[in-house]
This record gives structure tokens, sequence and C-alpha cells, in this order.
């Protein structure tokens, strides 16, 4: 659908080939006392796409655009679908890595279930993606050589990792 949307189907086999994934099981203790306390700090994910299933406690906070936190109250059926920063440089920034975190309150765990897509190899803009309005935004570069990049103290606190460590 993303390939579609964006006219860059004939590049879709060599993008599914390419893909690792991480199947993760995420347990996030309930604070002392009931208070509200941060479980997971801010951060964007290191992936292609991040795909969540949570037990029916909230406490995953997304980011909105003017900057506000936005705690999201899901049904107990649904999935939550974030780009990663892998999709922000592979898209040349027409989609944006989501900026989340996780907040406890209440005196319950929560539990999520996570599918994290990886891309092995170089992750390229397609020529497509590039134009006037969009010019190339990032060198060619690897998803687990910017994990490992996120792991030193530059990457950490960098405000984009992707964008510190590859952008052009």
């Amino acid at each position: 659908m993303i390939f579609e949307n964006y006219g860059v189907e004939k590049h879709y086999d060599s993008h599914e080939g390419s893909k690792t994934y991480l199947l993760k099981f995420l347990k996030y203790l309930a604070p002392p006392e009931s208070i509200s306390m941060p479980a997971f700090p801010q951060h964007t994910d290191k992936t292609f796409l991040s795909i969540l299933h949570q037990n029916g406690v909230n406490g995953l906070e997304v980011k909105s655009k003017d900057g506000e936190w936005i705690s999201l109250h899901l049904p107990p059926k649904s999935y939550v679908v974030m780009a990663g920063d892998i999709s922000m440089g592979w898209s040349n920034d027409r989609i944006r890595s989501c900026e989340h975190r996780v907040t406890m309150e209440g005196d319950k765990t929560r539990y999520t279930l996570g599918l994290f897509s990886f891309i092995k190899g170089l992750v390229s803009v397609p020529e497509e993606l590039v134009d006037d309005e969009h010019p190339l935004m990032y060198k060619p570069f690897d998803n687990i050589a910017l994990i490992n990049f996120y792991a030193t103290k530059e990457g950490r606190e960098a405000k984009s990792t992707l964008k510190a460590y590859c952008c052009i």
C-alpha cells in the first residue's frame, strides 16, 4: 500500500526480500502507590514499521505535530502501527517516524506484544521520491549501523538519530 501510494511499486519485491523481524514481549510494571510515572522514555523506533498490541492497560502516548502528548485509549483487540526512522529515511521525510513514550499509572501491569520490521543491507531513497519539492535528505544507510549509532552518546542525545547519522 505504501509503495503504491508513492508510485514506487517496482521496489516492493526487493524491499520485501530485505526485511527481517523481531517479535518482542514487553512488560511494564505498575508504578508504586498508583502514581503516574514514565515507564519508557520518549523515542522513535529504529525500525521500518512497528506493530503493537497491548493487553488493555493503557500507557502508550504519541506526540502530535504541535508537540502535544496524546494518550491512546485503544479497544482491547486493536493494533497500533507506527512508522519508524527507517520509513522516514527511505521515504525522504514523506513519512515521519512516530515519537512516543509509555507512562504508567494505576495498579495493573501493562503487557505489549511488538512486531518490529528492520531492513537488511543499505536503505536508499528511491529516485522517484526525489524532486525539486523533495530534495534528497539522506545518504544511503544501514539499519543495524543506525541502531549501533543510537547506542552511542551522540546518537542518544540527538534530536533525530536518523538526521544526526545520515542527513545530507
